[in-house]
């Protein structure tokens, strides 16, 4: 497993964090607007900054978006987060609050154990690796 995928581990579990410590709750800065998913959280490169100094493709939340979808202005609503293709953008038009947390804890929950089983599995690889090297040496 690269840096590249312990980067976006780190990012997800902090994510999950953030949501469920409340932190899409009222802002104090904005109390009269509801907060945006990624885009007001600290894990959003351009976070508190309207002239969005760093481009939406340095923002390692793109890799979850289509590759068709990346070049709206906030390509981070389009993350699908269900297999119906769900994304942030639908629930902001057609769901709660509640509903677009739900189904972004279970989706964070869900990456981040996809990451994790992977990282298993290769550092189960590696360990394999190493007995079979012990073995050759032996013989």
């Amino acid at each position: 497993m690269g840096q590249g995928d312990r980067d976006i581990l780190e990012l997800l579990k902090f994510e999950l964090n953030f949501v469920e410590d409340g932190g899409y709750g009222r802002s104090p800065r904005t109390p009269w607007r509801p907060l945006y998913i990624f885009e007001d959280s600290p894990s959003c490169p351009n976070l508190g900054d309207p002239a969005r100094p760093h481009p939406c493709n340095e923002c390692l939340w793109l890799k979850f978006v289509p590759e068709e979808l990346r070049d709206q202005d906030s390509p981070c609503r389009f993350v699908p987060l269900n297999e119906k293709g769900e994304t942030i953008d639908y629930f902001y038009r057609c769901g709660t609050q509640i509903e677009l947390e739900q189904a972004l804890v279970a989706w964070l929950r869900c990456q981040i154990s996809r990451i994790e089983q992977r990282l298993g599995d290769s550092t189960g690889l590696l360990e394999e690796r190493t007995e079979f090297s012990k073995l050759a040496e032996a013989l």
